[in-house]
């Protein structure tokens, strides 16, 4: 079942951001990964305005979140990103099969 990671973060120094950025994709794949949407614009259509970089990416399983997390070189590469930005929300969500008529599980 397909995992989701949504990031949201305000970036204060892009040239050590950039350090990060430039690792992360082989990383993402090795992992089976791939990025839906990585800084591109966006709108906020309802909700508080957020102006910061959201970047949203698929993974096979939550299990291979979880490899990539911890992954010891990406575990280098986030210091790049601790330096540089403050995360507002690191999201992990599960795909389901919630979705033909979907409960609102509310």
């Amino acid at each position: 079942m397909p995992a989701y990671v949504v990031s949201m973060m305000s970036i204060h120094d892009t040239e050590t951001y950039r350090r990060y950025t430039d690792r992360t994709p082989p990383i993402v794949r090795r992992h089976g990964g791939r990025f839906l949407t990585r800084g591109e614009p966006f709108t906020c259509v309802e909700g508080r305005e957020y102006d910061g970089r959201l970047v949203i990416l698929e993974f096979p399983s939550r299990a291979d979140v979880e490899a990539w997390f911890d992954d010891p070189e990406y575990q280098e590469a986030m210091k790049f990103r601790h330096a540089s930005s403050t995360m507002n929300y690191l999201l992990l969500q599960e795909g389901g099969d919630n979705t033909r008529d979907p409960d609102p599980r509310v």
